[in-house]
């Protein structure tokens, strides 16, 4: 699965199943597309045709430039991961505009590296936290300075708790 955001303003999502193959916002789509030439494409939906040319695209950063019937689009995609990440409070990762750390899972805090005041840098560890017989150390998705730790060793977090303010 994948969420398309067009031009910050158009938000679609895709994925794919056996019986009604490509779905967008979950409806099944039947597509004849052809590669003209290496980022050239001809497609052909509803008798309907459209010259898809891709422009610019970054894989690294999720975007890419299309030019779809001389129009311009700018695309970010978000996969099953991005959105993963969202749920669990951990989006825009690489911001320094991050304000709090939500608990991932549930689980016990064994151990906290940072108190208030403390300037960490991205990647840095944060806390450990006990779940499911397993250590899991959560670092710093950012350079940031700690506000405030809302947790110590031995306490119980559940799912989606802020943990730390910065």
């Amino acid at each position: 699965m994948y969420k398309f955001s067009i031009n910050d303003h158009y938000s679609i999502e895709t994925g794919r199943t056996a019986a009604a193959g490509l779905l967008i916002n979950g409806e099944g789509k039947n597509a004849d597309i052809k590669q003209i030439k290496p980022g050239v494409y001809h497609v052909i939906e509803n008798n309907r045709s459209y010259n898809v040319e891709v422009i610019n695209f970054n894989g690294n950063e999720k975007t890419a430039e299309i030019k779809v019937n001389n129009h311009l689009y700018n695309v970010t995609a978000k996969d099953q991961f991005d959105i993963l990440l969202d749920k669990l409070g951990f989006s825009d990762l690489n911001s320094a505009r991050i304000s709090e750390i939500k608990a991932p899972m549930p689980g016990l805090v064994l151990k906290v590296f940072v108190n208030k005041g403390d300037v960490v840098k991205k990647g840095d560890n944060l806390f450990v936290l006990e779940a499911m017989k397993m250590e899991n150390i959560i670092k710093a998705p950012a350079d940031v300075t700690v506000e405030k730790t809302l947790i110590k060793p031995g306490d119980k977090v559940e799912k989606g708790q802020i943990l730390m303010l910065f």
